[in-house]
């Protein structure tokens, strides 16, 4: 079975990620520029009804079509001279629509033929198939089509009588959702009748109680706009100039991938490029690059590849920032898109991603960052739960006002001409007099902020690999807090000049977490020893806020890992929490901690009292 399989994997520290079956083309969801195969052609068809395939149906159609890789057994039933016979037999890949099954032996093959329903059972495991696909399945299927392999082995291609997503939406998914719903409902009138306590009592502690309310208020005004907002539907016929710059240091494992998703975008050819810039990797990173750019060369000359994918190598390491100013300036058009170099973007996260510059002052779009991992461990299901909130929830409610503060790593789209304006004082960023090497998607941000609106798409989807160790997880999110700090202060300069609601929603966003170790030390610690009172209604409001967090993941995405989200908040109160003190007093450390760049290792040689002239060690790429 495949999930002992992934556990024995995961033991061994490797992530793992859904495999989709290859398609036989390397591009298909690259538009034919000959116009032999074209993906518009293709949605403009005549449907069954007679009407227009819009572009939404032939996302869906597609994603329908998808395959993944699986290791199931499953248990076929059918009736055969009017007895019931039921065989096990192995299913070796599965789509929404239905299943490849391998069979061993002939007699089942005509007892199929001839039956007039043919049931089966088996169960959708945990990480095969699109979070919250996950279930036990008992579906009557059809055959669509019988290859003989050989006399031992033949593969029966079945298809559903309803698509996987229907069935799930009947079994599970209108069950999970009046469940969440009701749920959202009675966990934030509790917690307004816990402020309403606040409001009460609030001449004995003011200071306090005052921060209870700012934090009830500014958390659960972030779940009404989440809520509220929509994203910008698809203009078929915007369809703007686009480069997309890879930034890579020592990314050997998924660079491939990441270029390959790049390039396999639902855009016209002539709109799209790709360049990648290796900032002088250690390790076999320019090899894969090649190796990659050759392969998808050969594509294919209706693809226009060797006019569209280029790669360059910096001499010596210089950082994330100077690889992807030297990209903005390859650039050839007017919008250039950041993905990191372990982020895999799906087929139609570029034209979803320039849909909101319609708006000519519009800025810059964070895509939505999916965690790719989500079911290597039980870190990485808190982080998916985690990743997924802050997205669809806490991004989602900053562009309801055109102000998202954080256009995310990953997947970001900027205007050129703001780049470009800012690059110097981007590159040569310092704060307290200290230069600053990370925290370059927060930085960037802050420019377009000042000037322009940004905002969120929720449909511009890509995933990324996150930590699967605790100590490297721990790394990523103090220098993430380094940041975070940073570039909230320098933002709390301007802020106050936009929409008055945005303004305020800001600003309590950023004493909240600041204030939040002072909070906890005197509701754990001060009032009981002082006081003798045990911090029952504390704890309480931190349970609902948990909940909040959870049920709004179950409420979208349908999935079990919703008890994550509980997790992660515990998790945070008790370890993550912590790190906000030391952050404040370390603004100056330029060292990533979750890969050995030359910041890291100079670090590493300064403990051991080794010390380093090399240059390369003044930027750390992130």
């Amino acid at each position: 079975m495949l999930y002992k399989n992934a556990k024995k994997i995961n033991n061994n520290g490797q992530d793992i990620l859904l495999e989709t079956k290859s398609d036989r083309r390397i591009l298909p969801n690259v538009p034919d520029k000959t116009k032999v195969r074209s993906n518009l052609d293709r949605r403009g068809k005549k449907t069954d009804t007679g009407s227009q395939e819009t572009i939404y149906e032939y996302i869906e159609n597609l994603q329908k079509g998808l395959r993944y890789k699986v290791e199931y057994n499953i248990l076929v039933t059918y009736r055969r001279d009017g007895r019931k016979v039921s065989f096990i037999c192995s299913g070796i890949d599965i789509s929404m629509s239905g299943i490849l099954l391998k069979i061993t032996e002939k007699y089942h093959i005509d007892g199929m033929k001839e039956a007039k329903k043919i049931h089966l059972k088996f169960d959708i495991l945990p990480g095969t198939m699109p979070e919250g696909l996950e279930m036990k399945v008992n579906m009557y299927a059809e055959i669509a089509r019988i290859k003989m392999v050989s006399d031992q082995e033949y593969l029966c291609g079945m298809a559903f009588i309803q698509p996987l997503s229907v069935y799930a939406s009947k079994r599970k998914g209108r069950f999970m959702l009046t469940l969440s719903s009701l749920l959202l409902i009675c966990i934030t009138v509790f917690i307004i009748l816990m402020r309403a306590e606040s409001i009460i009592y609030f001449k004995f502690n003011k200071w306090l109680y005052f921060y209870s309310l700012i934090t009830a208020g500014f958390l659960l005004s972030r779940y009404v706009f989440g809520f509220l907002y929509r994203e910008v539907p698809i203009d078929v016929d915007y369809t703007p100039g686009v480069t997309i710059l890879i930034p890579c240091f020592n990314e050997e494992e998924w660079i491939q991938r990441t270029i390959t998703s790049c390039m396999n975008q639902d855009y016209p050819v002539d709109k799209l490029e790709v360049i990648v810039i290796d900032d002088c990797s250690a390790d076999k990173s320019v090899e894969r690059i090649d190796e990659i750019c050759q392969k998808l060369y050969e594509a294919g000359e209706q693809y226009d590849v060797k006019n569209r994918l280029k790669y360059m190598v910096q001499e010596v390491n210089r950082g994330k920032r100077e690889a992807l100013a030297r990209g903005a300036l390859e650039a050839k058009h007017d919008l250039i898109v950041f993905v990191d170099s372990d982020s895999f973007l799906d087929p139609f996260a570029i034209r979803n991603l320039v849909q909101p510059f319609k708006d000519p002052k519009m800025g810059g779009v964070s895509g939505r960052t999916d965690v790719a991992n989500t079911y290597t461990n039980d870190l990485t299901k808190m982080q998916s739960v985690r990743y997924y909130i802050a997205f669809r929830i806490m991004k989602a409610a900053e562009a309801y006002f055109d102000t998202v503060t954080c256009l995310s790593g990953p997947l970001a789209c900027y205007r050129k001409e703001i780049i470009l304006k800012n690059r110097e004082l981007w590159l040569n960023q310092k704060f307290l007099g200290q230069k600053a090497t990370f925290g370059d998607d927060r930085a960037m941000t802050n420019f377009v902020l000042k000037d322009y609106r940004t905002s969120y798409q929720d449909s511009a989807i890509c995933s990324t690999v996150v930590p699967n160790k605790y100590k490297v997880f721990l790394k990523q999110q103090m220098r993430w807090k380094r940041s975070w700090l940073r570039e909230s202060l320098i933002a709390g300069k301007f802020m106050w000049r936009k929409e008055p609601f945005a303004a305020l929603s800001f600003y309590m966003g950023l004493v909240v977490p600041i204030a939040a170790p002072v909070v906890v030390l005197y509701n754990l610690l001060y009032v009981p020893l002082t006081q003798g009172i045990f911090p029952k209604t504390f704890l309480i409001g931190l349970l609902l806020m948990s909940l909040l967090m959870s049920v709004a993941q179950m409420f979208f995405r349908k999935s079990k890992t919703w008890i994550f989200g509980l997790l992660f908040c515990f998790y945070y109160e008790a370890v993550l929490l912590w790190q906000m003190p030391i952050a404040w007093v370390t603004f100056w450390k330029s060292t990533w901690g979750t890969r050995l760049t030359p910041s890291d290792i100079l670090e590493q040689q300064r403990k051991r009292g080794q010390g380093s002239n090399d240059k390369r060690s003044e930027h750390s790429i992130e």
